[in-house]
């Protein structure tokens, strides 16, 4: 394993690069991850490069030690043994767990998705918020969704906020950003795949539809809701019920709500 010793090393400059900057992100084709959680999930075939430090090494247990030398060698993965001092430089959080990885960014093709049966997707409209978005496809996956459909202007869904959130989700939910939503929704409405959209004038609440058939929940911005143009293009307006002064949940806590009636309706147990 090659040590890395200076804060000046190009490869760390690149990798702060890679986890302060989208741009940079799609230059290369690259996201990075950081915990031994994470580590451990990621597919071999999408690593890219592994730095541990020196006190991981030092404290890892026999599972992760025997991963870090399995990939050490391989062809097309770089282990690095860094300082403490320059893992953190790296890391975006505060109290770095001591390993951080760079893998290869995924591409789904929205066609394969929608050759599902009975499909449940997740359409947002430029969402804003990073731990909106990763919570979204951690709860996603718990509740067996096919995938999630994204405008072109919401959030980077390798930010590094988002992937904490997902909890390693970010390896297993497909997703597709579209260039254009509204053809996306009727392209939807073409194959069968009913459209909700969570709306203020929602005409019932969401326990009175039925999902067991192909299904599309449109979520909206976190301060403005769905445009009114996209909004139209839903097949049925839904609510959810509020007592007290509130008005409507954070995006992803409504998305959940959704989901998870989705799913129970679909068998889920």
């Amino acid at each position: 394993m090659e040590c890395i010793t200076s804060l000046t090393n190009h490869r760390v400059k690149e990798v702060v690069l890679y986890v302060g900057k989208a741009k940079e992100r799609r230059r290369a084709d690259v996201y990075v991850v950081e915990g031994t959680k994470m580590f451990m999930e990621a597919q071999t075939q999408e690593l890219s490069e592994v730095f541990v430090s020196e006190q991981l090494l030092a404290r890892a247990d026999e599972e992760l030690l025997a991963r870090i030398k399995q990939l050490d060698g391989l062809p097309g993965v770089c282990v690095w043994q860094v300082t403490d001092e320059i893992l953190r430089k790296m890391s975006d959080t505060q109290s770095p767990q001591g390993i951080l990885c760079v893998l290869k960014q995924k591409h789904y093709e929205l066609n394969e998705l929608l050759q599902t049966e009975n499909p449940l997707f997740v359409v947002l409209e430029d969402l804003q918020d990073p731990g909106n978005l990763g919570t979204i496809l951690r709860t996603g996956e718990g509740a067996g969704i096919t995938g999630v459909i994204l405008s072109k202007d919401s959030v980077d869904i390798y930010n590094p906020k988002t992937i904490r959130s997902t909890m390693g989700s970010i390896y297993r939910v497909p997703f597709v950003y579209v260039e254009n939503l509204e053809e996306v929704v009727h392209e939807l409405g073409k194959r069968g795949i009913v459209t909700y959209a969570a709306h203020l004038k929602g005409e019932k609440t969401y326990d009175g539809f039925s999902y067991r058939k192909g299904c599309a929940f449109l979520i909206g911005n976190e301060g403005n809701g769905l445009r009114e143009q996209t909004a139209a293009l839903a097949d049925h307006f839904l609510k959810i019920p509020m007592r007290g002064n509130v008005e409507s949940l954070n995006a992803a806590i409504a998305t959940a709500v959704l989901m998870y009636e989705a799913a129970k309706q679909r068998g889920f147990s």
